[in-house]
């Protein structure tokens, strides 16, 4: 057997184990993503739920049963157990547009809640509200940056071409409109677009 032939298998059974620890580093790195999308899913939907609970207690404070149809108290009770009801689960995940049912409905949620006089409201549930609302922001915020980082790295050639990401369902942005306060204490919904992430390279 000759050198070269020697130093060609070498070469070759190098290249074999460097492309299957690259491989196994990046489907455990990849698993550890889906875990953490999934967590961070966990997460916003515990903060919207209690958006949904303290929605509904500011409704009541506004008297929305005495209040009449198409009143803010009314859209608000109403837009609140719907976010908060049991049958937002059954909703599917993705409506044929691609836009979430969920989302949806949390959205018409951030439209009531941006309806509202707050000044109406005892200090104590003002705070609670504004709480919740923050809370929503930043579990959103923290559930898109584990989309954009799972998305990333499943959009490596690697990755795809030798299918790590397993039978794992692709992750989704949760895009919905953010209130944020405004002049007089006022509250207008602002959506703010999540950058998706670049084809790389590698």
């Amino acid at each position: 057997m000759s050198w070269a032939l020697v130093l060609l298998m070498v070469v070759v059974v190098a290249v074999v184990v460097a492309v299957t620890v690259l491989c196994v580093a990046r489907s455990r790195r990849l698993d550890r993503l889906h875990q953490r999308t999934d967590a961070a899913r966990v997460g916003l939907e515990r903060s919207l739920a209690r958006r949904a609970e303290v929605a509904v207690r500011v409704a009541e404070v506004l008297d929305a049963p005495r209040a009449g149809p198409g009143s803010v108290p009314a859209a608000l009770d109403e837009a609140a157990r719907a976010a908060g009801a049991g049958t937002v689960r059954g909703l599917p995940r993705r409506s044929e547009d691609g836009i979430e049912a969920r989302e949806i409905v949390e959205n018409a949620l951030s439209r009531a809640l941006g309806t509202v006089d707050r000044a109406r409201l005892d200090p104590a549930l003002r705070s609670e509200l504004a709480d919740a609302e923050r809370l929503v922001v930043l579990a959103r915020r923290v559930h898109n940056d584990a989309v954009r980082d799972t998305l990333d790295l499943r959009s490596r050639r690697l990755v795809r071409w030798l299918r790590l990401h397993g039978t794992a369902p692709l992750p989704g942005y949760f895009e919905i409109a953010e209130s944020v306060a405004g002049p007089a204490g006022a509250v207008r919904p602002v959506v703010r677009p999540v950058l998706r992430p670049t084809d790389p390279v590698g």
